[in-house]
């Protein structure tokens, strides 16, 4: 290979300015049990959106350079500056996830068997024309499928999958999902008809209503609706769901799910209780669209949780047989059930143009950026 190696950073400096640029690195050599990746399709997902920008105040950014490499730099109020400062100085590899094409291996039999072959593979960095990945890393896709098609193997996939795991493994019946027309969203849907699980989707947009409906969900609420309190409850008697997945965060949708659980598991009560029902409620916080705290009311009695939700913190938990059964499942799977939608395309340098980071940097429901390679 006698082609230029380029990686998408992210640097902090020390001077409270984010910077993204593209920079050449070294052709990799793959050692005994990896391989060498040409990507062709990555996501651009929320999680490599917190380690791109870095807590940085994008309405500041500026673009300078050239159109095939520029450079992107943006003011990082000094009060997220203490939070930052173990990546002060250090340019940081982004992109979680991606696919392509096995064009060099290692020496051992796993490594020799996926050459020529298109994978996708979960790690730092995959925002690079080459990149050298333990062969644990990789997912052997079926012939036939693009790495388009396989970009997002892992990231949306394993998350939607881990949330019904997790609600089996804590003995939980049925799930809540917010910002539920998301195309995580859309994947949970497809996991939870096809396994019987009933689902609750709070959503916030009549399209969003119809888009989720069109799917085959059966409850979906809205929560601008002025009986969202009422409507949810509903769904939670019907459903009996006592666990949630909330990826915004901040405000307090937490506590109002949590409120009409306790609703829902207080209906029946006969006698009154200062502590509230003893049915456990569970929310799990796995992203944060919304920065600000959390706002828990505490009208939902004692037995009740909220917690992070990090995959790979998860995958762990949930072990390996389980982990295996799931990255096989969304290898047979990945053009149907975990299937993803992109609504726009750009090139690894297009990814640092300013009127595509307005866009992507939104984070907004029904809209996902893929990077071609």
């Amino acid at each position: 290979m006698t082609d230029t190696n380029l990686q998408l950073t992210s640097t902090i400096t020390d001077d409270n300015k984010l910077e993204l640029a593209l920079r050449e690195i070294e052709i990799p050599q793959p050692g005994e049990n990896q391989v060498v990746i040409q990507m062709q399709a990555c996501p651009l997902n929320p999680s490599d959106l917190g380690v791109m920008f870095g807590l940085a105040d994008m309405t500041t950014a500026i673009q300078s350079g050239s159109a095939d490499r520029p450079v992107i730099r943006a003011e990082v109020p000094a009060k997220f500056m203490s939070a930052l400062k173990a990546r002060v100085g250090k340019s940081l590899p982004v992109g979680n996830e991606g696919a392509g094409k096995v064009i060099a291996t290692g020496s051992s039999a796993a490594a020799k068997s996926l050459m020529g072959k298109t994978v996708a593979v979960i790690g730092g960095g995959t925002y690079r024309k080459y990149l050298c990945a333990d062969v644990r890393s990789c997912l052997e896709i079926a012939p036939g499928t693009s790495a388009t098609e396989a970009a997002s193997s892992f990231v949306n996939p394993l998350t939607a999958l881990a949330m019904v795991e997790t609600m089996r493994a804590e003995g939980h019946k049925a799930i809540v999902h917010a910002a539920a027309a998301s195309n995580l969203g859309q994947m949970l849907n497809r996991i939870c008809i096809a396994d019987g699980i009933d689902l609750v989707n709070i959503v916030r947009k009549p399209e969003q209503e119809t888009l989720l409906r069109d799917m085959g969900a059966k409850y979906i609420v809205n929560s601008s609706s002025d009986s969202f309190y009422a409507d949810l409850t509903a769904a939670l008697i019907a459903t009996g769901a006592t666990i949630a997945f909330d990826p915004i965060g901040g405000g307090k949708l937490a506590s109002d799910i949590l409120t009409c659980m306790e609703a829902a598991a207080s209906r029946n009560m006969t006698e009154y209780s200062v502590y509230g029902t003893d049915v456990y409620k569970q929310v799990y916080i796995y992203g944060a669209l919304d920065r600000g705290p959390i706002n828990l009311n505490r009208s939902f009695g004692f037995a009740w949780g909220v917690n992070g939700f990090l995959l790979f913190n998860v995958l762990g938990k949930l072990g390996a047989q389980t982990n295996i059964a799931m990255r096989k499942r969304i290898a047979a799977e990945i053009t149907t059930t975990f299937a993803s939608h992109y609504t726009h395309e750009v090139s690894l340098a297009e990814t640092l143009h300013l009127d595509n980071i307005a866009k992507y940097a939104k984070q907004a429901t029904g809209e996902k950026f893929l990077i071609k390679l």
